[in-house]
């Protein structure tokens, strides 16, 4: 690996540990919001990313796909928000907020960076370099919300299910047993890669859009 290829791996290596951050905390500020004392006692309501940064799936695994290419996809993670959900009255739509703020945020990614890479006047030495970190974190953090919402546990999409009543909680719980053994089958699959592509070419040009609309 050449030194522009090994500096741009460590540029997608952050991008991915502010991304993944950030839509942890998108799930604990809204859990706080929600009157969920849990994540604020474990001191994820934070923009820190590193406070939601898990070594193995944030890391090490993303380290590996971007370093060494090791020819078959893995995926990553950050350290799951924990949530006691204490009122029972608000139980359900509590959960369907703090579920829908992680994706939200990398939402709110995808348009700061459409706002900087639109209004921003940079230098022509770096810009090159910084017209790729943005563009790249329009189209990361699109994968992001396409990905997650994907209905297979331990994703947003399967809390999503469960609370909208589409899965029942046996389904629920069984689902959860083989999960990631499913997710882990799924992105080596062609045919999966070419949608979850599609979704987020979909996602990601309304932002690209703005950015022009802006320039």
């Amino acid at each position: 690996m050449d030194i522009e290829n090994l500096r741009w791996g460590f540029l997608q290596l952050i991008l991915l540990i502010i991304s993944i951050g950030l839509h942890e905390f998108g799930h604990a500020w809204m859990a706080d919001l929600r009157g969920d004392p849990l994540p604020r006692m474990q001191g994820r309501v934070t923009l820190n990313p590193f406070a939601h940064t898990d070594l193995i799936g944030t890391i090490i695994l993303p380290a590996v796909m971007i370093f060494l290419s090791p020819g078959f996809g893995l995926i990553g993670w950050g350290k799951p928000v924990q949530i006691s959900l204490p009122n029972p009255k608000t139980r359900r739509m509590d959960d369907i907020c703090i579920t829908l703020a992680g994706p939200a945020m990398n939402l709110v990614l995808c348009l700061v960076f459409a706002v900087i890479g639109g209004l921003g006047n940079f230098d022509p030495k770096t810009q090159e370099v910084i017209i790729r970190f943005l563009v790249g974190g329009i189209y990361l953090n699109a994968g992001l919300v396409v990905f997650n919402l994907i209905p297979i546990p331990p994703l947003d999409g399967s809390r999503l299910a469960l609370r909208l009543g589409l899965y029942s909680e046996e389904l629920f719980l069984t689902l959860a047993r083989w999960g990631f053994i499913v997710l882990i089958f799924l992105v080596n699959l062609p045919p999966f890669l070419r949608v979850m592509h599609s979704g987020v070419i979909l996602l990601a040009s309304p932002w690209l859009g703005l950015w022009e609309l802006l320039a």
